[in-house]
């Protein structure tokens, strides 16, 4: 099955690793086989890792865009997910954590992704902090 993404004019995303730009019109791109892709609005940058849940965000992130790092971010990854869990006593929230680290184990790192994603939303809302990632539509 395709993944169909609809893009904005300017849109950055990654591609396999590729940082791709869309045109300066709408566009759709329909990728046909398995790929790593990431849009420009998930992409944490390494100066926006300063809380305990964009440290467990930005590990997956690395693992999804790039597998052959999986070994060496996964330590850091158990590390600041075993951190996060041991302060976090909100029953929903650790069992979002449980599935982040069962989808990791799974090496299904966008599923993994998108519940670190849960953690960073969670933290924001409890902080009161600006959102980091962008909330909004995904690939459809």
């Amino acid at each position: 099955m395709a993944l169909k993404l609809s893009l904005k004019p300017g849109e950055k995303f990654v591609l396999n690793g590729a940082v791709v730009q869309n045109g300066d019109r709408r566009g759709v791109l329909l990728l046909q086989n398995k790929a790593s892709v990431l849009r420009e609005k998930d992409i944490m940058q390494p100066e926006d890792v300063t809380t305990p849940a964009s440290r467990i965000y930005f590990p997956v992130m690395m693992m999804y865009l790039d597998e052959s790092s999986a070994p060496k971010m996964y330590d850091e990854f158990v590390l600041r997910l075993s951190e996060f869990m041991g302060a976090i006593s909100n029953p929903a929230i650790l069992a979002e954590c449980v599935g982040v680290s069962k989808h990791v184990l799974s090496r299904e790192y966008y599923k993994a992704l998108m519940g670190a994603r849960k953690l960073v939303e969670y933290e924001e809302q409890r902080l009161g902090h600006a959102p980091r990632l962008q909330t909004g539509g995904d690939a459809d």
